[in-house]
């Protein structure tokens, strides 16, 4: 299992890392499965600058709250790695890129990409979906729309809701970010990663 987020070993890192930062640009390709990226200086300084103190409450308030926060989202997908269920936070983050496409000749791509990764059954990534969901959503397929995803993203939201976020509220990995600032979580990403990302560049002076 990962532990706290500054413990947490490197794989599990990138993977949640990845996991973030891939889905813009994964639909632009033939395979969905998670990329063993690096973490770019952009996304590093846009960590190291948010020096505040992690707004837990928010987290606590609610999944959407978790899920719109920068370093939320990486913690959240990080208990999911170490759950075996990171497929579900990835699907969500597909269906909110997908949603951002203009051109209806991508939307028909993206849509079967989607579809063949994590909706039909037996696909490498299967999420958790009943048969009737699951039948809706193929049908969509077949006239791709902006909201053809819209009952599945739910449906999928709701199992995180119940299940796995509530579990992740508890969970050691929560409180460990819990009771630090932003800076030292982000230092914490910065420095699992150095040694590893050559292309991470320096680590900031308030992480060494």
């Amino acid at each position: 299992m990962c532990k706290g987020l500054s413990a947490l070993p490197a794989t599990c890192l990138k993977s949640a890392k990845d996991m973030k930062h891939r889905i813009g640009f994964l639909l632009h390709k033939s395979d969905l499965h998670p990329d063993q990226g690096t973490v770019s200086s952009k996304d590093r300084d846009t960590l190291v600058k948010r020096e505040a103190p992690a707004d837990v409450k928010k987290w606590k308030e609610s999944l959407s709250n978790l899920l719109n926060d920068n370093i939320g989202l990486i913690a959240f997908s990080a208990f999911l790695k170490s759950e075996f269920s990171e497929e579900n936070i990835e699907f969500w983050m597909a269906c909110e890129e997908y949603k951002k496409t203009t051109s209806q000749e991508d939307l028909a791509t993206k849509a079967k990409m989607i579809y063949d990764q994590y909706v039909d059954v037996d696909s490498p990534r299967e999420v958790n979906l009943d048969s009737a969901t699951r039948e809706e959503t193929r049908r969509n397929l077949k006239e791709p729309n902006l909201f053809s995803f819209d009952e599945a993203q739910k449906k999928i939201f709701t199992l995180m809701e119940k299940d796995s976020y509530r579990r992740f509220l508890s969970s050691k990995l929560f409180l460990d970010v819990a009771e630090q600032p932003r800076s030292s979580v982000a230092c914490g990403l910065e420095k699992r990663q150095k040694g590893t990302a050559s292309n991470l560049g320096s680590i900031p002076p308030q992480c060494t």
